[in-house]
């Protein structure tokens, strides 16, 4: 089923439920390793991109709808109708209750937390975005007595959550995924994102993610300006072209097992991701002085044969990336060589994840 028709379908659902309705998901944050970068209109974005679903960073969001209150749409975020990201959401539910009118005529409370810092780069608006986007489907569902089929539920829960943040797409499913219409999937989309596991080496399906947090201060580029200012960029034409190239590369890397391949294309995006948001009129500069110390690290441990590699978000924390097989002498780096540098010694040991959960 496509788009078009899921949106048909749900656009005629009808509700007359009288009582309060709650749906809580638990959903990951994800780790691109061929970068999203600059977008078009509709939230649609410029090239295709490739990540895996973490474990351990997630956002927990319980959505609680109420038939009859003075006011319709998002009361309020965790208590309070005052929460900084309320205007955010508020502008997403807009598009919701175009997509879901049934919502249109309820009063709808938000609790979430996350089990990492938000806005510090680790991609918090992926896995809040993709949890709120899941306890709307599941909350439509509910109060029409209808029931997609559950491969149509994810894509469609997919597509929405595109709207608030691009990246919440991918966090929708567990292991990898690619967002973006290529030639390489058949029924790969700009609309929403697919699982590519079938096609993922086995020594690639337990990556491990340790986050090494250089900072946990709000970002001073958010991702929505650093995308705007991809469309006037002088080096854009370049950079589609490159994503393109070094998708088809991550292809071959995933497919067989390549970890040098897949080590060297990884770090290429993510200098790349840094390099365009340095050289962009009116771009900053997100690294701090801890960050380059710990690629320096890392390289350095690569070259003496610890199978290891490093990308990054729009922010200054690192995510150093190994195999389960490297897992006890990669700790023992982190431990001995890495952990100096994080104040506090703030690290999140992570890993490839199996999606959003669920809470009954």
């Amino acid at each position: 089923m496509e788009i078009a028709e899921i949106q048909n379908e749900i656009r005629n659902w009808k509700s007359s439920f009288n009582q309060e309705v709650t749906s809580v998901w638990q959903s990951p944050s994800n780790i691109a390793l061929l970068k999203y970068w600059g977008k078009l209109d509709g939230q649609l974005p410029v090239n295709p991109s490739l990540s895996f679903s973490l474990s351990e960073a997630y956002s927990t969001t319980k959505l609680t709808a109420y038939p009859v209150l003075n006011n319709t749409g998002i009361i309020g975020i965790n208590k309070n109708s005052e929460h900084p990201f309320l205007q955010k959401i508020k502008k997403f539910w807009e598009f919701v209750i175009k997509e879901i009118p049934l919502l249109k005529d309820y009063s709808v409370d938000i609790e979430t937390q996350n089990t990492f810092p938000h806005s510090a780069g680790i991609a918090s608006s992926a896995s809040g975005f993709s949890a709120l986007a899941l306890c709307v489907l599941d909350l439509a569902e509910k109060l029409s007595g209808n029931k997609l089929p559950l491969d149509i539920f994810y894509k469609y829960a997919s597509s929405l959550s595109r709207m608030g943040s691009g990246s919440a797409c991918r966090s929708v499913y567990g292991g990898f995924t690619i967002w973006g219409k290529t030639e390489l999937w058949e029924n790969s989309s700009d609309h929403y994102a697919i699982a590519i596991n079938e096609n993922i080496h086995a020594d690639f399906r337990k990556l491990n993610d340790a986050i090494l947090l250089v900072s946990t201060k709000e970002k001073s580029l958010s991702s929505s300006k650093g995308h705007a200012l991809m469309k006037e960029h002088p080096y854009a034409e370049g950079r589609k072209l490159q994503a393109k190239n070094h998708l088809d590369l991550f292809n071959k890397a995933l497919l067989h097992g390549d970890f040098e391949l897949l080590s060297k294309l990884t770090e290429s995006e993510a200098l790349s991701l840094h390099a365009l948001i340095m050289s962009s009129v009116g771009g900053d500069i997100l690294l701090e002085a801890a960050s380059l110390e710990l690629i320096h690290r890392i390289r350095n441990a690569r070259k003496k044969g610890l199978s290891v590699f490093f990308t990054i978000d729009a922010g200054p924390n690192i995510h150093l990336i190994y195999p389960e097989s490297e897992k006890t002498k990669a700790e023992a780096f982190i431990h001995n060589e890495l952990n100096d540098i994080c104040p506090e010694n703030k690290i999140i040991f992570d890993y490839c994840g199996t999606g959003p959960i669920k809470i009954n």
